[in-house]
């Protein structure tokens, strides 16, 4: 789903205007990236139902280039890892 379909939607089910729809979607996208933002500092940002994410650290490690099979370096890395709550989880079908 794209994010105008989502918009489309949002404005469907709420029986308010794409233009109203549009601002609500991007107030709460805005709010989550600043909400990430400030999980730099603990690592953690938790919305109720819907799950947490998580910034995870990767050390920098040795591996192998594939394709000459040669030993290469690895940077270490951060990354973003997002677990579903279990009210998610069970709206998607997956946990009963």
């Amino acid at each position: 789903m794209s994010k105008a379909d989502f918009i489309e939607r949002v404005a469907a089910r709420g029986n308010i205007s794409k233009a109203e729809a549009k601002r609500s979607v991007e107030l709460v996208l805005g709010e989550m990236e600043a909400g990430l933002k400030s999980a730099r500092k603990d690592g953690r940002f938790t919305i109720g139902t819907f799950g947490t994410f998580t910034i995870s650290k990767r050390a920098a490690r040795k591996g192998r280039n594939p394709r000459t099979g040669e030993p290469i370096k690895i940077k270490a890395s951060k990354t973003l890892r997002f677990k579903p709550s279990s009210q998610l989880k069970e709206a998607a079908g997956i946990k009963k």
